[in-house]
């Protein structure tokens, strides 16, 4: 049975950077951020566009009009995740059957939020990627079109690194850089090789 692992962390912890340390390992992942970016260009376009009037443009979901209109609007960040969750969800489904079919003994769900949508029950264990809170604030104000402000709303919907941290079974701190990262995914693997997918497991974590 594949042995499925939830890969997590708040914005700017490098999860990204994590999570393509597992697939160099040949390790399948599904990314929910490049899913949604997918369904942005394809079956999320029709219902999005009645919902929110005037954010697809060519085709495609425009995702800085997107943002602005969902941006510190509960109600309509809401209505957003009433459309895209369940489509976000219908693609991990897909992509662990097709894990399973092939003899997959390990698959890493990569979820911003994983925690704060009650996503655990769909993991055997859950690896959190972690860095200090200025190293964080660094790295996503120098992406393009950060702000604080926007920056702020983001930090409001996700659970805090700490408690995160305290919800994981393995971390990834990411702060050392790229090889540290690698070996702390070795020793990860290390620890799952052949066992199969079940959940309990005790917490422990990983900074080799």
């Amino acid at each position: 049975m594949t042995f499925i692992l939830g890969l997590t962390g708040s914005i700017g912890m490098g999860k990204s950077t994590t999570s393509g340390l597992f697939r160099e390992r040949g390790i399948p992942v599904h990314d929910a951020d490049a899913a949604v970016h997918a369904l942005y260009r394809g079956r999320a376009v029709a219902p999005i566009g009645a919902a929110f009037p005037g954010v697809v443009r060519d085709g495609v979901v425009d995702r800085q009009a997107l943002s602005a209109a969902v941006l510190g609007q509960p109600e309509a960040l809401r209505r957003l995740e009433v459309i895209i969750h369940p489509l976000v969800r219908e693609e991990e489904e897909a992509f662990l059957r097709r894990s399973r079919e092939t003899g997959a003994g390990l698959a890493v769900l990569d979820v911003p939020l994983l925690l704060e949508t009650g996503g655990e029950g769909r993991c055997d264990a859950i690896l959190v990627v972690s860095a200090p809170a200025e190293i964080q604030r660094q790295r996503v104000l120098a992406r393009p079109g950060m702000t604080q402000e926007k920056l702020a709303a983001i930090l409001a919907r996700q659970m805090p690194d700490a408690q995160k941290r305290q919800r994981a079974h393995f971390i990834v701190d990411t702060a050392r850089g790229v090889l540290a990262a690698r070996r702390q995914v070795g020793s990860i693997l290390n620890v799952l090789a052949g066992r199969p997918g079940r959940g309990g497991q005790e917490r422990t974590s990983s900074h080799a």
